[in-house]
């Protein structure tokens, strides 16, 4: 069944911020290697990196410090970020964010005095988010892909992987099962070297941000290979998801956290400030506080026409807002509101998986072969991500990632035989549709299915009964997505058969997720079970770690700095 192979020294899945900056960088590192980006769609017009608004991260101003920032994350994350990880977050990303300005062309916005402009987010004690505007992510995206177009970096696009392949004896990873989707054909890439960067997207929630053809591929693949995910009940959701109605697919992307950070204030149905009542820090809360009050004024029912909430922007003046968020007044003007002069109905939204692949501070993993950067990686951000600090994730550990791989090829990488037991197994799941005679032509009364078990159960309020039942569900859904049939005629840009794959990895990993939420019995950052709503002592905190099916909790390594301790001299 697989018509052609590609043999290439690197592979690199994914052509957001981590993936488009490690090819850059191993390119650099090592020209005479081969590099392969494999994307789903077309390479600078998908993915989660083009569609961040907000900004970067980065301690550049004075009266800041890389200790300052890391602080931050550290006390966002609720204590449970890796710190040596999350040290070289902070630390790199001044290297990248020069890299994007003086290497490769980005423009941001500035100061009068010609120093780079930062905002304010919420959850952080200094404003030090560079941005464009709230176009940040197409600014660097373009440049990136501009970089790898003008580079010998071959692309391989709408090309879906699959499965990760091991080798004959498994003791490593030989490549990459794919569908080429403009044939239907198999595909597969032996690769010395593999990066696993396809970006999360938890697309199973009734609202999300990502776009539809973000399904969590790659840490599907990587459970199923049989690699520890931590931190997977940690699913975070942006407060401010723009509220539309059900009939445009506009409802759930992001209205960004500047925002708030700006002075925006959030309204309910009576058209009330609330925030006030859940947090001192109000609107500027951390996203999973902002996120809970707003799912708990929901369920009070002062709602919005559309079972909403509002947020309100007209008391900074209309022009004001017009001239600092000309992208998200143009976003809600299409929608019919009024975001500079009038109020504009939001939900939260689910934005964003903390939680990903267990991996060393060079990008590797514990299958040889295999490296993981940007939102398919855990361990960085723990029990909360700050906003600002997912597209600096992406490009500092792509660049690591890049700089990795290029010297791990050069040193010990080969091409290594797969196991066709292995490829034959992957083809055979992927053809499970066409098996059955009596093909069915839709798949929206399982998606709702999914969307309804996640958004209730294993949502912003947790409890150890629905998440029980909804591991139940889960697997109901599974097995009739089993027993799904599609026309296998024509296999080219079959949206059926992908859309099938879609909700395969979705409930896959939505299992995953119900289970490390079960297995966390208190609520810490964006994890809240009412069950058992304190959080536990933040000196004995533990990370969940699943493979397969089996959870264990590990502990948290505090090398940098101990809860009740800061890295801050004014602070001692």
């Amino acid at each position: 069944m697989v018509t052609s192979r590609i043999d290439t020294d690197i592979l690199i899945l994914g052509s957001g911020g981590a993936g488009l900056f490690a090819a850059l960088h191993a390119c650099q590192a090592a020209p005479e290697l081969s590099i392969t980006v494999a994307v789903k769609g077309l390479l600078g017009k998908c993915g989660c990196t083009r569609m961040v608004q907000g900004g970067y991260n980065v301690a550049l101003a004075k009266g800041d410090s890389i200790e300052r920032h890391f602080m931050d994350t550290i006390e966002g994350g609720k204590w449970l970020p890796d710190q040596d990880l999350a040290w070289q977050l902070v630390t790199l990303a001044v290297e990248r964010i020069r890299e994007l300005e003086n290497e490769l062309g980005c423009f941001f916005d500035r100061n009068p005095d010609g120093s780079i402009h930062q905002k304010a987010f919420a959850g952080q004690t200094f404003d030090r988010t560079v941005h464009k505007g709230d176009l940040t992510g197409i600014e660097i995206i373009n440049r990136l892909a501009e970089q790898v177009w003008a580079r010998d970096i071959a692309r391989l696009e709408e090309h879906r992987a699959v499965e990760l392949i091991r080798t004959k004896d498994g003791s490593g990873l030989s490549g990459v099962l794919f569908v080429d989707m403009r044939t239907g054909e198999y595909v597969f890439v032996r690769a010395k070297a593999v990066l696993l960067a396809t970006g999360g997207g938890p697309t199973m929630y009734r609202y999300h941000t990502p776009s539809g053809d973000k399904s969590c591929d790659g840490l599907a693949m990587a459970w199923r290979a049989g690699l520890p995910l931590r931190d997977m009940e940690m699913v975070q959701f942006h407060p401010t998801g723009l509220l539309a109605g059900a009939h445009t697919r506009m409802t759930g992307t992001v209205l960004e956290e500047g925002l708030r950070g700006a002075g925006g204030h959030l309204l309910n149905g009576e058209r009330e400030r609330f925030m006030g009542r859940y947090d001192p820090k109000a609107e500027r809360a951390t996203r999973d506080i902002v996120s809970r009050a707003m799912f708990s004024e929901i369920k009070n029912g002062n709602t919005s026409p559309h079972g909403g909430l509002y947020i309100s922007m007209s008391h900074l003046g209309a022009d004001n807002v017009r001239k600092q968020f000309k992208g998200m007044v143009e976003r809600c003007a299409d929608c019919g509101f009024d975001l500079a002069g009038g109020l504009v109905e939001v939900v939260p939204t689910a934005h964003y998986m903390m939680g990903g692949v267990e991996f060393a501070a060079d990008c590797r993993t514990e299958l040889p072969g295999l490296f993981v950067a940007g939102e398919d990686s855990g361990g960085v951000h723990g029990a909360n991500r700050l906003g600002g600090n997912g597209v600096a994730n992406s490009t500092v550990f792509g660049a690591v990632a890049g700089d990795t791989m290029a010297a791990w090829v050069r040193s010990e990488g080969a091409l290594r035989e797969p196991d066709s037991a292995a490829i034959e197994s992957a083809v055979a799941i992927c053809e499970t549709p066409f098996k059955r005679r009596a093909a069915e032509s839709n798949l929206e009364p399982l998606r709702e299915k999914l969307f309804e078990t996640m958004w209730e159960k294993v949502g912003i309020l947790r409890d150890g009964a629905g998440l029980e039942q909804a591991l139940r569900e889960l697997g109901s859904l599974n097995d009739e997505l089993d027993r799904f049939a599609l026309d296998g005629t024509n296999r080219a840009f079959n949206l059926g058969w992908h859309d099938w794959m879609n909700l395969k990895n979705l409930a896959a990993v939505s299992r995953v997720i119900a289970a490390a939420a079960i297995a966390r019995k208190d609520s810490r950052g964006a994890h809240f079970r009412s069950d058992f709503p304190e959080t536990g002592p933040l000196d004995e905190s533990a990370f969940t770690s699943i493979r397969f099916n089996e959870v264990a909790m590990k502990p948290v390594k505090f090398t940098r700095v101990r809860p009740g301790q800061t890295l801050l001299k004014d602070a001692a």
